[in-house]
């Protein structure tokens, strides 16, 4: 414990240095830019076609028509995306690219990680989408090379890039929303941006968000949808969320640049059970209050043409509380509370040695500790230290980046016997060619080895803790095409990319609930083998100045399978709710007078359970929806005025068994830019 301690201390200080470096230094200049943002200059020339690594990208324009109200409606039209989705908006919500689960995917906000050594999985539930200005899913890792070591540590990134200040005539700039719809939603909204001074501007947002939950759904008695049914209302659903946020910007000098986030999160939910036939009080007594506050910080600076450094630093402090007031004991009721902390410190440099070769080294270091009421609780502690090196060589027809990263962690606790210490180096290889120089067609290809550590909960969790559980390790090859085509008579453009891919996992830990949403059963496959295929095309068709198209598709075939134990009924199965078939496609009309926009997802069978037995197959679903826009312009305001319709087939599906989704409804959002 005292190791920790003193590597505590180092952090801190880096972390008081860091704060010292943003205070003191000054500028002249008058915008704000970012260095991360800087060397993402390919984004004019499509990155998701360039990209030696498959990179899907939504931005803010695009994430308006597909009638999404959180992150996860949104990344569900990402090829290759399995939404684990319990029911309503205050269900729980994780992703899991290419089969490989959730506890491999990297959740990155603004250039830091979201970390949550509890569960390993972030519940991307709780981000809302009114001041995001892009999302961006890469499977490996993207081809920057300029970045702190942890982004390097995963085998895919879902990025969410919020808005930044831009001003021309305005000191002040923003938007203020109300959006209303089905089963008692209330979301206002705002976002506000200032200009201090020539050096420093500020952005300011928060939303609210309210709803009952209580929809209406069909319950089968049987395993047959041919038996009898019926119609139901969801019970222990209801949500009422809170977020605020700030953020500091900084443009110190040409050559420096930083900000320093703020944000506070508080979120007081049901959390809906399993619907249990003609018995709906057990399924209707688990709470969930959610309650965190994170600071974070970046500061870069440009030394020359050839050399650069960033700094990032992150304290965060969460914690969640669940009762169930129906929990078998003398007092009939469980309440266990936990909370965690995180020290987070990072730097990088990079080195760009010709105009085609660069070269970077980063080293991060953080601290997680947990606390628990629970008795003869581990009270677990881990320090990580992470360190990578990475190389690019890119030009307009070749690109090769390839990267090591070193992972070291400690563990430690105050009961009980400590999880193994881990160490371990990740490597990392891409190349993306351009075979003819007239045409826009690559051939793009990566191999990256990965491995995750167990979360707290899966090393120990009184219930279901394995101290001796060994992390998961992962190998991804990938093989893929990118095309583009632009300006061809009314086809402004076309871009099509397909990606086939093998994915190998050893140790494979599977999180299932068991009693309840909140206390989880671990079981460990051994081996996983992951075979698919990712297609993704889009276009944008002009008919005229004032009507045009934009339209887009995707579809992944996923052949996930259990290759353990060839003994075990489980053997040569698909893992549990990885559908073999699944896809997105959207369609966007713009014109004069109402924008009409449509959008659809839809999934093919999956199965419950490991074993793939008809009584355990969920059936195919498609989710439809529509909305209608239109932007107004009255006195130097924008308004922007949307009707959205939902699941208007009214299907009712169920994403994982027992926990029906919403089915018909509507939403109303009113939008005021100033």
């Amino acid at each position: 414990m005292n190791l920790l301690v003193e590597k505590r201390n180092l952090i801190v200080g880096i972390l008081l240095l860091s704060g010292s470096i943003i205070t003191f230094s000054q500028s002249k200049t008058d915008s704000v830019t970012h260095l991360r943002e800087v060397t993402i200059t390919q984004k004019a020339l499509n990155p998701e076609i360039k990209s030696a690594t498959p990179v899907q990208i939504l931005s803010e324009k695009k994430i308006q028509t597909l009638n999404a109200l959180l992150l996860s409606d949104a990344v569900k039209h990402f090829p290759g995306v399995t939404i684990k989705d319990y029911g309503g908006i205050g269900g729980l919500k994780t992703i899991s690219v290419r089969g490989l689960g959730a506890t491999h995917t990297a959740v990155v906000y603004d250039g830091i990680a979201v970390s949550d050594v509890q569960t390993g999985q972030i519940d991307i539930g709780r981000f809302t989408l009114d001041n995001v200005q892009s999302i961006s899913l890469n499977s490996g890792q993207t081809d920057q090379i300029f970045q702190p070591a942890r982004m390097f540590a995963s085998a895919s990134v879902l990025s969410i890039q919020t808005q930044k200040p831009v001003f021309s005539n305005r000191n002040i700039t923003g938007k203020i929303s109300m959006k209303a719809g089905s089963f008692g939603l209330i979301n206002p909204s705002f976002t506000f941006h200032g200009k201090i001074n020539r050096r420093l501007s500020a952005s300011f947002n928060g939303d609210w968000l309210s709803a009952n939950g209580k929809y209406p759904y069909t319950l089968h008695y049987g395993t047959q949808y041919t038996d009898s049914s019926s119609v139901e209302i969801r019970k222990n659903t209801d949500v009422k969320n809170i977020r605020l946020e700030g953020t500091l910007f900084a443009g110190f000098s040409e050559k420096s640049n930083g900000y320093l986030k703020a944000q506070f999160f508080n979120s007081e939910r049901g959390l809906p059970g399993a619907v249990i036939f003609y018995n709906d009080k057990s399924t209707s007594s688990q709470r969930l209050q959610d309650n965190s506050f994170f600071t974070q910080a970046n500061f870069t600076h440009r030394f020359s043409n050839r050399w650069a450094a960033q700094a990032n630093a992150k304290f965060n402090r969460s914690g969640i509380n669940y009762t169930d007031s129906a929990w078998m004991n003398s007092a009939q009721v469980l309440e266990n509370t936990y909370n965690q902390r995180e020290i987070y410190g990072s730097i990088a440099v990079m080195n760009s040695v010709t105009e085609n070769l660069s070269f970077s080294a980063a080293s991060d270091v953080s601290l997680n500790t947990m606390e628990a009421n629970l008795h003869n609780f581990a009270y677990p502690g881990r320090l990580t230290w992470q360190s990578s090196l990475a190389s690019k060589y890119a030009t307009n027809r070749i690109s090769l980046t390839g990267s090591l990263l070193l992972t070291q962690t400690y563990e430690s606790v105050k009961s009980g016997v400590t999880a193994d210490n881990q160490k371990k180096v990740s490597p990392f290889v891409s190349f993306s060619v351009k075979p003819l120089e007239e045409i826009n067609f690559r051939i793009r290809s990566f191999y990256k080895n990965i491995f995750r550590m167990p979360s707290f909960n899966d090393l120990y969790y009184l219930r279901t803790g394995e101290r001796k559980l060994r992390p998961e390790d992962a190998h991804q090859i990938n093989l893929g095409i990118t095309y583009s085509l632009s300006k061809l008579k009314w086809l402004e453009n076309i871009d099509f990319s397909a990606d086939m891919y093998h994915n190998r996992i050893k140790n494979k830990i599977v999180a299932k609930p068991s009693a309840s949403l909140f206390e989880w059963t671990m079981t460990n496959f051994g081996t996983v083998h992951i075979t698919g295929l990712d297609l993704h095309a889009e276009a944008l068709i002009a008919f005229s100045e004032d009507i045009s198209v934009e339209t887009g598709v995707n579809y992944s075939y996923q052949h996930a399978v259990d290759m353990t134990d060839e003994t075990n009924r489980t053997y040569g199965h698909q893992l549990p709710y990885t559908p073999f078939h699944s896809g997105s496609g959207r369609v966007n009309l713009i014109n004069q007078w109402v924008n009409i926009a449509y959008s659809v997802i839809w999934s093919g069978v999956r199965y419950s359970n490991a074993q793939n037995y008809t009584e355990n197959r969920l059936p195919a679903y498609s989710d439809h929806s529509i909305s209608l826009n239109k932007t107004f312009i009255i006195d130097n305001l924008t308004f922007r005025p949307s009707i959205e319709f939902l699941n208007i087939f009214n299907k009712n599906y169920e994403v994982i068994r027992g926990f029906p989704m919403p089915g018909r409804s509507f939403r109303i959002n009113i939008t005021v830019n100033i």
